[in-house]
């Protein structure tokens, strides 16, 4: 947004002017508020699930920040002329389980007619000043975990087709509504330097949003990053979604693929994600302990994916 001037005073920490994936105001020496805002379109039929997975994605931001969310205000658009009250319902019972299962509270919120249905949180966490985890701060050697499989938009638009299995619908949903909790409590153990989650960007964007002015590279292993097998034979089809293709077009100059790194897997790595997991940079020497820890608590899709190096100068090589 060049040329505008974002308000803000010395207790901001984090906001516009270097922007992460949620802003930190500081309030005592010891406290910062984590604030952040999220909310869109169904992504699945069933409102209770959509609600879920709404609700874990607005959580989201603040355990990438490493923080703990406390409150939680709805936002809501509806078609009060053309749906039924009991599907909104539905959709705000599904993010107050979530919100329970968090241990946040709902203090508020506002909702709007609209003729397109939408739904989120306006989400306030909290955390110590020394503690916060940016998108910045890695170091050469760095490993970098995924929590979450990949893969999500392409299914997403096998389902809005009717071409994806119920098998598939289940699980994707049911990984969409997992709250990236554990893994932020789990990796506070642990030296991580640098952390956000995978969402609209896609991975290679978000990892395109951590690189660029680092001074430093990051290699990414292909054959390592976990993806929902389906999300090849739907792309393969031809059900990427344009999200995908966006993002493609705004990074892949700063993106160098070696030789047998087809297409679709460029797609998959771009592929715009829904409550996507936690990307995690951690000291060398914690990587496999870390590892263990995640794979103990059920976090059984976590991987090693990458390193950050010192060439590819601010750009990341995607290695077979």
């Amino acid at each position: 947004m060049c040329g505008l001037k974002f308000p803000a005073d010395e207790h901001v920490l984090i906001g516009l002017n270097e922007p992460d994936d949620a802003g930190v105001y500081q309030i005592a020496d010891d406290i910062a508020l984590i604030q952040t805002v999220d909310f869109f379109t169904p992504i699945v039929d069933d409102p209770y699930w959509f609600g879920q997975i709404a609700a874990a994605n607005a959580l989201s931001d603040v355990y990438a920040m490493g923080g703990v969310p406390k409150t939680a205000m709805n936002l809501v658009a509806f078609p009060i002329k053309d749906m039924d009250l009991s599907i909104l319902r539905r959709i705000l019972e599904g993010g107050l389980d979530k919100l329970a299962e968090a241990g946040v509270s709902l203090v508020g919120g506002h909702s709007v007619e609209d003729k397109e249905l939408k739904y989120g949180l306006s989400v306030t966490g909290l955390i110590h000043p020394d503690r916060i985890l940016s998108k910045k701060g890695f170091a050469p050697g760095d490993k970098i975990i995924l929590t979450k499989p990949l893969g999500t938009g392409i299914i997403n638009t096998a389902v809005k087709g009717g071409l994806a299995s119920d098998t598939i619908i289940e699980r994707v949903t049911k990984v969409m509504a997992k709250l990236n909790r554990d893994a932020a409590e789990e990796m506070k153990a642990f030296r991580v330097h640098a952390c956000t989650d995978v969402t609209g960007f896609g991975l290679l964007g978000h990892l395109c949003e951590m690189v660029v002015d680092s001074g430093l590279g990051m290699l990414v292993y292909n054959n390592a990053i976990p993806v929902y097998p389906e999300a090849r034979e739907y792309a393969l089809m031809g059900l990427v979604p344009a999200g995908t293709y966006n993002n493609k077009a705004f990074r892949e100059a700063f993106v160098a693929y070696d030789a047998g790194i087809d297409d679709i897997s460029k797609d998959i790595l771009f592929d715009a994600q829904t409550s996507g997991g936690l990307l995690i940079v951690v000291h060398p020497d914690d990587a496999d302990r870390l590892m263990g820890v995640l794979l103990t608590r059920g976090i059984t899709d976590a991987a090693i994916i990458g390193e950050v190096v010192t060439q590819p100068l601010e750009k990341i090589r995607v290695m077979g």
